[in-house]
């Protein structure tokens, strides 16, 4: 493609120099078969006929797209990682490609994926790096395969690459002469960033924001990386800006009420030097993965709205976006304004739905620690502005949605849609079934042999919810269900004891149980405490299983997560932290003794989360209804208490606080 110049070929209305990148070669990155895959090469080619057809790339200047090096990609991702996808499509890897794409989430190659991949990366690099040295004002990079779901490590989510977050790096780390100190990435992508997130996660150089729908961990990529919660660590605590949506059809109104009450003020505050966009247009109206409902209009006023910060210097880069009309309209739309050639016309909702009220105002919460903008509560009168309840969705209900939105769609391609991409609708039980029973199983052999008292002290106390992790499904009050384990057998056994640990309630909320906090037990022991457990007899080989189920389901087993080993020094060491889950909250396995010579193990968080309770960096918070009620069942039933001393025997494990030894005495070691 060549280099041109729109000064230099009309008279354009616009003294803006917009920078455009495609290249066909990126359209070489297919399924292996032709299959129908809702990310496909008609993404960029429909919207590269769109611009053309509206006159927009003889106003732009259009570049050459460049395949990135590997030492700027290795900035972002591994060694090994690098290395796969340079390699993916070579010959040597023809007979093992398939089998390899299907070991990781939601990725297909086939011949032309590297090339792809590298050009994607390399051209969001060269945009970048133009719009940074003021040779450009702005920039969109129409690149595939997208990349905010890449991590360190691995490809998911469509996503080979991360091509923000390596021309992100690049800026900050290769060109210091560039004087690019400070950049917002802004993600408006469906999906949460979740790779774009962990790269930069104590970076204070990046601020990081997300607005996607989340629903409890529910909505791919199905974990709470994408929780207000998540803000950060060490240097880069407040530099990571999560807005989780908590249903679908989420649209004009809710987003620009996000932009005018937590990413404008605090953009402001934080003076950015360039802005990148993980475009991703797979919010917009008909999309049939993402359910909600954001228009051209609506895109074009989140872009114009940034278009104040860092002198407009703002590179747009290509993510999600399904529905081809959808993409093509939202781009163009995001073009004009980049253009500034024509007034932008439309018309949005007129308000947010509670919900998004709700998120906002939690969010602002959670942040204003570190953004003293937010600090001031929102106005009754604005947040009583609110689209009605009756038409909210959640993911498991959105595929049957009858609007004018969705009319957009075919019914053959939500059908398709389902067949190919199920995990990004929603976490699928048979996912992480299917993850146990294609694992290598010499271990589970072993591990069937010997048995293990896992003491309970949560929800699990009742033993149909417990049984959800033995034999998968959900029990009443759960927002989805459990894959349960290879061997569906039931307890051999079932006891109750007390044990002289602290339990306590905390975090703001958990993908099985929605807001609320959940049963935590103080990994230390003190004599002034009594906590019921319930204990399940089980074998070594369930209790992976289960603990897998508590805290990363997506996590690969073909090795056991606690061996014969673990389990022989346990009673030395006391506790045994699971280092393949420790991003689960229940990854510290306990001892606390035998029962007719048999290990009695239970699981909880690590001292070093204590910590974080105590400090308040995670809140303590009182159960959701639903879970204290399957507290309560599991007491009453199993004969330890009546209704009204279980709920006063919860009502007291929520009110301790963590610190106060004088007054309680047992929340301290």
């Amino acid at each position: 493609m060549e280099v041109g110049s729109a000064a230099s070929k009309s008279n354009a209305k616009s003294q803006r120099r917009v920078g455009l990148i495609y290249d066909h070669r990126m359209c070489k990155h297919r399924t292996p078969d032709d299959d129908y895959h809702p990310e496909n090469p008609n993404r960029i080619t429909v919207i590269w006929n769109k611009l053309k057809l509206a006159g927009i790339p003889e106003r732009c200047v259009l570049l050459n797209a460049k395949e990135a090096e590997d030492k700027y990609i290795c900035a972002v991702h591994s060694k090994k990682h690098v290395n796969l996808i340079r390699n993916i499509s070579s010959k040597p890897y023809d007979s093992k490609r398939n089998v390899i794409a299907s070991k990781l989430n939601s990725i297909y190659f086939n011949e032309g994926s590297s090339e792809a991949a590298y050009l994607a990366a390399g051209s969001v690099i060269e945009v970048a790096e133009k719009v940074a040295k003021g040779e450009l004002d702005s920039a969109f990079a129409l690149v595939r395969p997208p990349g905010h779901h890449a991590e360190f490590d691995e490809a998911m989510g469509f996503c080979l690459f991360n091509n923000v977050a390596i021309a992100a790096t690049f800026l900050l780390d290769e060109r210091p002469e560039l004087d690019i100190n400070k950049i917002l990435i802004v993600d408006w992508d469906v999906h949460h960033g979740n790779g774009t997130q962990k790269t930069f996660w104590k970076d204070p150089r990046v601020l990081f924001f997300s607005v996607h729908r989340h629903e409890f961990g529910c909505f791919y990529p199905a974990n709470d990386d994408g929780f207000y919660t998540m803000v950060g660590e060490g240097p880069g605590a407040g530099y990571n800006i999560n807005v989780p949506w908590e249903n679908g059809r989420c649209g004009d109104a809710d987003y620009l009420a996000v932009w005018d009450h937590i990413l404008l003020p605090v953009a402001k505050e934080f003076k950015p030097d360039i802005i990148i966009i993980s475009a991703g247009f797979d919010a917009a109206v008909g999309d049939p993965l993402g359910g909600c409902r954001v228009t051209p209009y609506g895109y074009s006023i989140m872009l114009k709205k940034l278009m104040d910060f860092a002198q407009g210097r703002i590179v747009l880069a290509l993510e999600g976006g399904y529905n081809l009309d959808s993409i093509a309209n939202s781009a163009l739309g995001c073009m004009e304004v980049l253009l500034e050639d024509k007034p932008i016309s439309g018309f949005s909702e007129a308000y947010p739905f509670e919900s998004t009220w709700r998120v906002i105002q939690a969010v602002r919460r959670k942040l204003s620690a570190f953004w003293p903008t937010l600090a001031d509560e929102l106005p009754t009168k604005l947040t009583n502005q609110k689209a009605p309840p009756h038409i909210l969705l959640l993911s498991s209900e959105s595929d049957g949605e009858d609007d004018e939105a969705s009319k957009i769609v075919s019914a053959d391609l939500v059908a398709a849609v389902e067949d190919v991409v199920g995990p990004l609708l929603k976490l699928k039980v048979e996912d992480n079934h299917d993850k146990l029973t294609t694992a290598s199983t010499p271990w589970r052999s072993e591990l069937s042999k010997s048995d293990i008292w896992y003491a309970t002290f949560g929800s699990n106390m009742w033993k149909p919810r417990f049984l959800c992790y033995i034999e998968g499904g959900q029990v009443e009050g759960m927002k989805k269900s459990c894959s349960g384990s290879m061997d569906r057998n039931p307890p051999k056994d079932i006891l109750w004891k007390t044990c002289p640990h602290c339990l306590f309630f905390g975090r703001d909320f958990t993908p099985t149980w929605g807001p609320g906090g959940v049963a935590f037990l103080h990994p230390q022991s003190n004599s002034h405490n009594k906590t019921y457990m319930c204990l399940y007899r089980i074998t070594l080989e369930q209790f992976n299983d289960v603990l897998l189920q508590e805290n990363v389901p997506d996590h690969d087993m073909s090795s056991p997560l606690f061996d014969l080993n673990a389990l022989n020094s346990i009673p030395n060491e006391g506790s045994f932290c699971v280092e393949a889950v420790k991003r689960g909250w229940y990854h510290n396995v306990v001892y606390l003794g035998k029962e007719n010579d048999i290990p009695i193990l239970t699981m909880t968080c690590p001292l070093s989360t204590i910590e974080s309770f105590k400090s308040g960096e995670i809140p303590l918070r009182a159960p959701c209804k639903e879970y204290a009620d399957t507290l309560v069942r599991g007491l009453v039933e199993g004969n330890q208490l009546s209704e009204e001393e279980a709920r006063t025997y919860i009502h007291e494990a929520s009110a301790k606080p963590l610190y106060d030894r004088r007054t309680f005495g047992c929340c301290d070691a």
